[in-house]
């Protein structure tokens, strides 16, 4: 990408932070890095969620499993991205699956112990309700408690998206990086534009995808909107049916 940005006079005192010429000059070339950084980003955590969520639902079940399955994805989130990156690279060459993979196995160490704490907070007394009324294993585990256990799996996703908003970046190092190799060509010709837009644009992203999980979660939770709506009015009525000392406390 460095070598197709449009050129600036480096060195020039006086240079501003940021040249607002030189962003509308290269905004096409802006544009496709921000695609690029979205899809390394999102891919690694919808395909983290569909390997984490069997898994946890299994240690949940399993505990035994848990102890070595979050050993080995600890192992896994402890080694540096770009060594995972030389490795791979002469497997899956300089492309996107050489970035996506280790962004994938980072996003496994936060969201199988995310999953394994959401399936905990559902309450016992509510499963032995489930299996009175005559669930089944899959119908109680698909209708009572993966819903219960949304807020808490949200929770990890929430925090493996931003992460992997950041993390995209270093995959820049081999070429491959979305956004972060705005930061490689305002590094390599000492011009801050490119990564003050590429920081401004990392931080939007997160901003936006942490706000539009959140919406997620609150579709997907119906009753804890209606829980608070319930908590709300039943504090107004004992407001209003207080006495001024009641009220005072």
């Amino acid at each position: 990408m460095s070598a197709v940005l449009s050129p600036v006079a480096v060195g020039d005192s006086g240079e501003p932070l940021i040249r607002w010429d030189w962003i509308g000059r290269n905004s096409d070339i802006i544009t496709h890095a921000l695609n690029d950084h979205l899809v390394l980003a999102i891919v690694p955590v919808l395909v983290g969620l569909a390997v984490s969520l069997p898994i946890g639902l299994l240690c949940a079940r399993y505990r035994w499993l848990y102890a070595p399955v979050v050993g080995i994805t600890s192992v896994l989130y402890a080694i540096p991205a770009i060594a995972l990156f030389v490795v791979l690279v002469a497997f899956t060459g300089l492309t996107r699956t050489t970035v996506i993979i280790p962004l994938t196995l980072y996003t496994l160490s936060v969201l199988v112990p995310a999953v394994v704490d959401g399936m905990d907070s559902v309450p016992e007394h509510v499963r032995q309700a489930a299996t009175a009324m005559g669930f089944g294993t899959l119908r109680r585990l698909v209708q009572v408690e993966l819903p219960i256990a949304v807020p808490v799996v949200m929770a990890g996703l929430r925090v493996a998206t931003v992460s992997n908003i950041s993390l995209v970046s270093v995959g820049a190092l081999i070429g491959v990086g979305g956004l972060g190799q705005l930061f490689t060509d305002g590094f390599n010709r000492d011009f801050t534009t490119p990564i003050v837009v590429g920081i401004a644009l990392i931080i939007a992203l997160a901003i936006v995808a942490d706000v539009l999980l959140l919406i997620v979660q609150r579709v997907l939770t119906p009753w804890a909107r209606a829980g608070g709506s319930r908590r709300t009015e039943r504090r107004a009525v004992r407001a209003e049916l207080a006495t001024p000392e009641e009220a005072a406390l």
